[in-house]
């Protein structure tokens, strides 16, 4: 999923927390199989022992990086369209004022969004055990819930003009936002992201109202 997950600055974080902050930048950049765990305490400026301490193994860690990053992404969803619905009692306008909040969030980030942990994992998923992977597809059920609540609340005042699988339409979001990242990475466009949302809010609006 394609939320950003750094947290803010704070003053030194517990030790647990910054393996997660280098364990989940290192991922991020290059992926789970070549991320060792020597480099991550080499960086942290801890132990074989103090790493162990905090997780068992990569598998253990594997699943606290992704606990972290879908509570994270939970928490700015839940404040995104949480400020939306408060500025807008209408289903749909709350929506498209959700999906602009989410499109500003990533123009803020300036180098572009740093990559999503549930792609991550998916496209190396051999090296993951069953709870990985059952954490994985709980992620993206998990968007696919949520969206497709607000599309049924939209269709009770807004039919739809077209007919069209509110699972579909969720889904969208996701394939949109992770095929997002990637473009924006390769072809080295930040904004293309925040662009792509913006096309959804487009899409979304033209499916339940007319132009």
């Amino acid at each position: 999923m394609p939320l950003p997950t750094a947290a803010p600055a704070r003053p030194r974080r517990d030790t647990r927390e910054q393996i997660l902050d280098v364990a989940e930048a290192a991922v991020l950049d290059k992926g789970f199989g070549a991320t060792s765990i020597e480099e991550v305490i080499a960086a942290v400026g801890i132990t074989k022992s103090g790493f162990f301490y905090h997780f068992r193994d990569k598998g253990v860690l594997a699943t606290a990086l992704l606990e972290r990053y879908l509570e994270r992404e939970e928490a700015l969803f839940d404040e995104l369209f949480g400020r939306a619905d408060e500025l807008h009692e209408d289903p749909l306008h709350g929506f498209l004022v959700g999906l602009k909040l989410l499109a500003e969030t990533m123009a803020d980030l300036p180098n572009g969004h740093p990559g999503c942990l549930v792609a991550a994992v998916c496209y190396q998923e051999n090296l993951f055990n069953r709870e990985v992977h059952a954490l994985n597809a709980a992620a993206v059920l998990r968007w696919r819930r949520r969206f497709r609540a607000r599309f049924d609340a939209i269709a009770e005042r807004h039919p739809p003009r077209v007919p069209i699988d509110f699972d579909d339409l969720a889904d969208m979001l996701s394939a949109l936002a992770d095929g997002g990242i990637i473009l924006s990475k390769v072809l080295r466009e930040p904004d293309l992201l925040p662009r792509q949302i913006l096309l959804y809010r487009s899409f979304v609006h033209s499916v339940f109202l007319d132009a």
